[in-house]
């Protein structure tokens, strides 16, 4: 199973591909999506428009978007919001099932702690993807959530063969 996993934001977008089959797993591919500076709307369509390009190029069979938290910076938590929602339709218009995760069961299912830094997600995800040079933070931390939902993807399919 291919799957893509995203973290959102509104100047850089990181998205991060990998293959599970059983407790196999591979890096394909990360990146990120800039959205430049100007007016909103255009910055939003770049992005869509980049994110679909990614998705047609890697046909992932599932996805996975980090959760929005509320921080103190409303306008800023509104624009991510917006950039989120951006991925969101894409991924929908692509017809892909889409798990979400909070930040920090992400970092639990990866690090092994919920309050882990960028430096020790970045490290996990090369240690558990050998070959992955993440593209910088962003993609690494979609190569994380991506991780994070193929491991639970997993767990799920094993949990539907022993109730069968």
């Amino acid at each position: 199973m291919r799957v893509i996993g995203i973290d959102p934001g509104l100047r850089c977008l990181g998205w991060g591909v990998i293959e599970s089959e059983g407790s196999r797993l591979r890096h394909i591919a990360n990146g990120t999506c800039k959205s430049g500076t100007g007016d909103l709307a255009v910055r939003l369509l770049s992005l869509h428009g980049q994110l679909t390009d990614v998705l047609q190029r890697y046909a992932p069979d599932a996805a996975a978007i980090e959760q929005t938290f509320v921080n103190p910076d409303g306008a800023g938590t509104l624009k991510l919001g917006q950039a989120r929602g951006v991925a969101l339709l894409t991924l929908a218009q692509a017809g892909l099932e889409i798990g979400e995760y909070y930040p920090n069961a992400v970092k639990k299912a990866v690090v092994g702690v919920g309050h882990a830094a960028k430096a020790q997600i970045d490290h996990m995800v090369r240690l558990q993807l050998p070959g992955a040079v993440p593209e910088g933070p962003d993609a690494a931390d979609a190569l994380a959530i991506a991780l994070c939902h193929a491991a639970h993807l997993g767990t799920a399919r094993s949990i539907a063969r022993n109730l069968a």
